[in-house]
């Protein structure tokens, strides 16, 4: 593909500058770009500034609402929207389930889901990982058992990311556990609100309430909320984590990361002189800049692709996209030293207006740090991604 701009793609880019710079609300914007913690109102709120100028699903098609863009259109978003520091469009609803609403789903499931999602009148959820099947998922144990109309389900999810405001959570269950566990896999869309379902909280090393566990005790569950087919759905779920690990990537937030350090690389003195002068911190920036940039390229090349699912690339990018945004926490604790310690739980929920330490720009760093740990894990870990590069890519 042609990797340079042309005068549209340009164009493009002035009218998302432009959507961002009026419509962007500077609490939010001081948040994001500050890594202070988001709660529900602040995603809700900016999801649906984006509904009312039809830009909320940048990668739907028009027959379902979205804007219909281009590859490079929804790069350009993305990276626009992060450079900006917007609150992330939750990828649960539109970026996860819908793909495969789509593209499995009834008629019915796309009339009634699909205009739910586009409005954030539903929060959705994940429910794939459990204890004991993480990154070897089919090895799940979730059951639903057919009781006449109904599925009656039993199990466990964990690490269920902001579960405690779901609406709805796409699970995959066990519905014949006499094949191959591939096999005997289905697609189940449930009710968070209907009985049995329980949701307590994990708390993370950041002191966050960000993922869960989730419990299911005999929830009724119509057959009419199966996606596709009984135990097909292995492939619907390979499906949406293609999905799932192109959006993993982030390159926009990943560069407005790498602008954040060069500026703290700035502020930090060395001998005297700013940090980023010293030869071997100049090096790990420009290194990983590097990393980013041919990062970049990879995932136009993938976004290119408009005729198919995006697929083990998809590995490629989930793993080199997560690596990137680690160690650029690492290396923003790096340059603050000592100041990235104090922990302020307090100001990272903007229950007061400055940090313990009077250094607003360093306080978050080191949540920020614990944070992003899991990035390498979430999304099928890097490890298993590796095999399916080497498997389905490179032919080991």
């Amino acid at each position: 593909m042609d990797l340079t701009y042309t005068g549209d793609d340009l164009a493009f880019r002035n009218q998302v500058r432009a959507f961002l710079e009026a419509e962007l609300p500077a609490d939010l914007r001081h948040k994001v770009r500050n890594h202070l913690r988001l709660h529900k109102d602040d995603y809700v709120r900016w999801h649906r500034i984006l509904a009312r100028e039809g830009w909320a699903a940048p990668g739907w098609p028009r027959e379902y609402g979205g804007p219909g863009w281009t590859p490079v259109q929804r790069h350009i978003f993305e990276e626009e929207c992060a450079r900006a520091g917007t609150p992330p469009v939750l990828p649960f609803g539109v970026n996860m389930v819908a793909p495969v609403i789509m593209a499995f789903g009834s008629q019915a499931q796309k009339d009634y889901y699909l205009p739910r999602i586009l409005s954030c009148e539903d929060w959705w959820c994940q429910g794939y990982s459990e204890p004991g099947a993480g990154s070897d998922l089919a090895s799940l144990k979730t059951t639903a058992v057919r009781d006449g109309d109904h599925y009656i389900v039993n199990g466990q999810k964990t690490w269920t990311t902001l579960a405690q405001h779901a609406d709805m959570i796409f699970c995959l269950v066990r519905t014949d556990p006499g094949v191959r566990k591939q096999e005997g896999i289905s697609f189940l869309l449930i009710d968070m609100h209907a009985p049995g379902v329980t949701v307590r909280p994990i708390i993370m090393l950041d002191e966050d309430h960000e993922v869960n566990e989730v419990f299911f005790d005999n929830v009724r569950v119509p057959v009419a909320n199966l996606v596709g087919q009984e135990n097909r759905g292995w492939t619907y779920a390979k499906y949406l984590l293609g999905h799932e690990r192109t959006g993993i990537a982030a390159v926009g937030r990943s560069k407005r990361e790498l602008a954040r350090l060069k500026a703290l690389a700035l502020r930090e003195q060395k001998n005297g002189a700013p940090l980023l002068d010293d030869p071997l911190f100049a090096a790990k920036v420009a290194d990983l800049e590097i990393e980013l940039m041919a990062l970049e390229m990879t995932v136009l090349r993938v976004l290119a692709q408009t005729d198919k699912a995006p697929g083990p690339e998809a590995s490629v990018l989930k793993v080199r996209g997560t690596e990137i945004q680690q160690r650029l926490s690492e290396l923003m604790v790096e340059a603050a030293g000592p100041l990235a310690l104090p922990f302020d739980p307090a100001y990272l929920d903007g229950e007061r207006e400055h940090s313990i330490i009077d250094d607003d720009f360093a306080a978050p760093l080191l949540p920020h740090y614990f944070n992003f740990r899991k990035t390498s894990i979430y999304g099928g870990s890097n490890e298993i991604q590796r095999n399916i590069i080497s498997q389905m890519i490179l032919g080991l």
